[in-house]
């Protein structure tokens, strides 16, 4: 993976970092290998605070860009929209992504004109 741009946004107390991969005779990567790679890129970052963005894989070309933020605090990532966090949840270390969602499942109940 080769870093085009490292930029500290101290405002949002994240690092930003936009990436190029290529990656000859593989397949597209998928998002957790990259958040695996990045979290490889910023020694000591918290895997539970990347959020990966913007990825492109080039139609016929074995390159994916995007953009990683690493945020430095759990309070710093409530500026990401709440789709990002979802998207994210299965990645997560602490996820409770898969109670929330039996807990919104419709209940399977049967009824008539009683």
């Amino acid at each position: 993976m080769e870093i085009k741009e490292r930029k500290e946004n101290k405002v949002l107390n994240r690092v930003e970092i936009e990436f190029r991969w290529k990656h000859d005779k593989k397949s597209t990567p998928s998002r957790k290998e990259i958040m695996d790679l990045v979290k490889t890129l910023e020694p000591g970052s918290n895997p539970d605070w990347i959020v990966v963005k913007d990825c492109v894989t080039r139609f016929g070309q074995p390159l994916t860009t995007g953009t990683a933020y690493i945020y430095g605090s759990q309070e710093a990532m409530k500026v990401e929209p709440e789709y990002i966090h979802k998207r994210h949840a299965g990645f997560r270390s602490g996820s409770e992504q898969p109670a929330a969602e039996e807990a919104e499942a419709p209940e399977d109940t049967e009824g008539g004109d009683e």
